[in-house]
């Protein structure tokens, strides 16, 4: 396993719009989330969580602060190079898995594994399926999955390129309770296996148990509460 370092925001602020339509987005935000640790992030609808996962996944720039991923300093980066370790270092798991529809389950690894050929862990998609417990439902597409199965194949392929950040948002969004349950636990156990850095945004109070540590995002700001 190499040296990680995890996710630093320090002092990040982000402003949508122009002129008096100006919100602040995030307001001179800190967090630090190390190798191992599942974070959850908390709060109401526009208070700026979205900001906080595009800015931590280098989708976003912020007007001022810094964003360091394993030391890497992503702010300084071009768009090129950005995209370039968007693509090799950081996974993203979306609310609905955002699975392509032609693809199977396994053919969904396969894919990521073909653009970011840089696994050194031994695991190929077949253990990545397996160890979501995925490997009958292989050859599915993702109409012929559930809501929950859909998730745990889109957990695996955010980890198929072994990322050193893993950003979550909203994952059971579309589940019901014990498979939310289910789902974050996998979360959970990903992260202390992989020693992924993960930041979860979630309204689903139920499944913060599995969660390291829980931080609450209103009007922009970020409380420990």
């Amino acid at each position: 396993m190499k040296n990680r370092t995890g996710l630093t925001l320090s002092g990040v602020t982000v402003r949508l719009g122009d002129g008096d339509a100006t919100v602040t987005a995030l307001d001179e935000v800190d967090l630090t989330v190390a190798p191992g640790e599942l974070v959850a992030v908390v709060g109401p609808s526009g208070a700026g969580k979205s900001s906080l996962l595009a800015v931590a996944g280098a989708l976003t720039v912020p007007e001022q602060g810094t964003v360091t991923v394993d030391g890497h300093d992503v702010v300084g980066m071009t768009v090129k190079q950005r995209a370039a370790y968007r693509r090799d270092h950081i996974g993203f798991v979306f609310q609905s898995g955002n699975l392509i529809p032609a693809l199977t389950a396994l053919e969904q690894l396969r894919l990521v594994a073909k653009l970011s050929p840089r696994r050194a862990d031994g695991r190929g998609p077949a253990d990545l399926l397996a160890e979501v417990g995925m490997t009958h439902k292989a050859d599915r597409r993702p109409h012929q999955l559930s809501g929950g199965e859909r998730q745990r194949v889109g957990i695996a392929r955010a980890l198929m390129g072994q990322p050193s950040l893993l950003l979550v948002d909203e994952p059971t969004a579309a589940l019901d309770r014990a498979r939310s349950h289910d789902v974050v636990r996998l979360i959970a156990e990903q992260t202390k296996g992989t020693q992924v850095a993960t930041v979860m945004v979630t309204h689903d109070h139920d499944v913060l148990e599995h969660c390291d540590r829980v931080v609450e995002m209103i009007d922009g700001r970020l409380s420990t509460g």
